[in-house]
């Protein structure tokens, strides 16, 4: 994720304005690497949360409260002893580093008015909280580094403190277009990949964005290029970061339907194909981004059991399909059988004893045939035994042509179980999908008295013409809005030949604009197994004309008569109704 150099500028300019000149009131520490910062304002009461948790480093500005433990950790006693009460003076970043310095100005033992700094480091793996007097001499860490973990620098108390220059990068705010080609030139790598290794604070989603916007190939190395398109790179470059330093940030999260996808302050131009939505402050952009993201995460986590059961189930299924074709290929030639048998008992009369075949005219085809013959058998016995063939892989086939169609739906319905699981963002979604499996004999259900309360209902999407749009999550739902909620005369969406949910889209009675039928078509897309594809083709009707045949398994439905259309899976114009709106 895009937490570089910009994001911190971004912070940074924005903790000044809420911060600065505020008195720290309380300091906790709920986690070990975690701080929760209570300062008073002139504007009011503002809490900061800081992490320096090595797989998710975060600070940002919440609303919410922690619980912390009983009796503090000592890191946050002596951050207590020395600056509780004091006043925020300053919040500044050195260069364009992922790190953020909080100049706190407090009275000492004495009395006396001295300043420490309280510096984060947004660093991945290395993230740290360190606490420096003004000279910048450790006094101590969240986190505590020895010469034995890092070669690079000890984080200690009474070390002097320095930011490790390993990569040797340069300043991107103080670049002149001689120091830029210079530096990306003598890189044999992609120019990208050269932009982000040069320069602090740049990240690979920036540097392709740098790239985008001078027209220049991301993957070319940069001695490759002329002098003019470096330059030009050059002056994209410094426009790029003029917002920067002019402190003109548009914090925003990039959405692949539901799913955040990536955040910046700086606008990705090349991110066109997600949907953008912006935020006031970048506090609420990473609060969000991570939260919907960790949501997320546990869902997939939670429903990793589930999967399993379906993709085993699937696995099955398909080989048990793939047998059962390679057995009805076998009885083909079934036919075949049938008229050797006819053509013996025709021609037959006139063979010599202990002939091995027959050379007979098949009155069909008009074409001459050999038969095979065993010759320890007469030729009424011959016949029969091709008979006896025939009406074998006659029952074979039917019974095979049967069982290969039921195992062919229980694929589609594990598909489109598997689509159901890729679309839920909830635990009551989970419980949905999971009391279905357990009807359709996947799970044992656990014997309870209670029924499990599925408190699931179907997504809500208002089309630009204002009509209302219900997309199903599993196939019970599917069932449910298409046969119990839905009217006949409302239209039904679904992905063509392929598992998806139900889409319908609530008449009125009225003869639904084109873009409604668009905007419906991008759901059912959307929802489906052909999410991200470009051109999804989708079938829709009127409900009625919508069937489910007897003891056809939840979500399965027929139709004869139907329009079709091709679109896009880009559902991020389509608002969608949800309990907070």
């Amino acid at each position: 994720m895009a937490f570089d150099g910009i994001v911190v500028a971004n912070l940074v300019h924005e903790l000044k304005e809420q911060l600065k000149d505020g008195r720290i009131s309380k300091i906790a520490q709920p986690e070990a690497d975690e701080l929760l910062l209570t300062v008073k304002t002139p504007d009011g009461q503002k809490r900061l949360s800081i992490s320096a948790d090595a797989s998710l480093p975060l600070i940002y500005l919440t609303a919410r409260n922690k619980p912390s433990p009983i009796t503090a950790p000592n890191f946050c006693m002596l951050l207590r002893k020395h600056i509780s009460g004091g006043r925020i003076v300053d919040v500044w970043q050195p260069k364009l580093e992922r790190i953020i310095h909080f100049t706190v100005e407090h009275l000492d033992e004495l009395g006396d008015l001295c300043r420490k700094d309280l510096i984060v480091e947004i660093m991945g793996k290395h993230s740290n909280i360190i606490f420096c007097t003004e000279d910048g001499r450790i006094i101590d860490s969240i986190k505590h580094v020895s010469a034995q973990m890092s070669s690079v620098r000890e984080v200690l108390p009474g070390r002097e403190y320095f930011i490790p220059d390993t990569m040797h990068k340069a300043d991107p705010l103080n670049v002149s277009a001689e120091e830029f080609a210079a530096l990306i030139t003598e890189k044999t790598m992609p120019l990208a990949k050269a932009l982000y290794t040069s320069f602090t604070g740049i990240s690979p989603v920036t540097a392709e964005e740098i790239c985008s916007l001078a027209g220049a190939d991301s993957s070319v190395p940069a001695k490759e290029y002329s002098a003019d398109i470096l330059l030009h790179l050059y002056t994209q470059f410094g426009i790029y970061l003029s917002a920067v330093k002019e402190g003109r940030f548009s914090p925003a999260i990039y959405y692949d339907g539901q799913e955040p996808k990536e955040f910046s302050s700086l606008p990705l131009t090349h991110f066109s194909r997600y949907a953008r939505k912006e935020f006031s402050s970048v506090s609420e952009v990473l609060e969000t981004y991570y939260s919907t993201r960790s949501r997320i995460t546990r869902i997939r986590q939670k429903s990793a059991d589930l999967r399993h059961i379906v993709q085993t189930a699937l696995e099955r299924n398909r080989k048990k399909y793939d047998l059962q074709i390679r057995q009805l290929k076998d009885t083909e030639n079934r036919d075949k059988f049938k008229v050797y048998g006819e053509l013996i008992n025709t021609y037959g009369y006139n063979l010599s004893e202990g002939a091995k075949k027959l050379e007979a005219l098949n009155y069909y085809n008009n074409e001459m045939v050999s038969i095979p013959l065993d010759p320890t058998k007469t030729p009424q016995e011959n016949a029969q035994r091709y008979f006896a063939k025939y009406n074998k892989q006659k029952r074979t086939f039917e019974a095979l042509s049967e069982l290969s169609r039921e195992t062919k739906d229980e694929i589609s319905y594990l598909e489109s179980v598997q689509t159901a699981l890729d679309i839920a963002m909830t635990e009551d979604d989970l419980t949905g999908i999971k009391e279905e499996l357990a009807g359709a004999g996947y799970i044992k259900r656990r014997f309870t008295r209670k029924k499990p309360k599925i408190k699931n209902t179907p997504l809500h999407y208002i089309s630009s013409d204002g009509y209302h749009m219900y997309v199903g999550k599993n196939n019970l739902q599917n069932d449910e809005l298409t046969f119990s909620f839905a009217s006949g005369n409302d239209w039904w969406f679904h992905v063509k030949q392929a598992p998806g949910s139900h889409v319908i889209v609530k008449t009125g009675g009225d003869e639904l604009p084109d873009s409604t039928f668009e905007e419906a078509g991008r759901l059912a897309a959307y929802y489906s197994s052909m999410r991200g594809g470009e051109k999804v083709e989708i079938d829709y009707v009127e409900k009625k004309h919508v069937k489910k045949p007897k003891g056809a398994k939840p979500g399965f439905v027929v139709y004869y008569t139907n329009y079709s259309l091709v679109i896009d899976s880009d559902i991020s114009g389509i608002r969608e109704v949800t309990d907070e709106s």
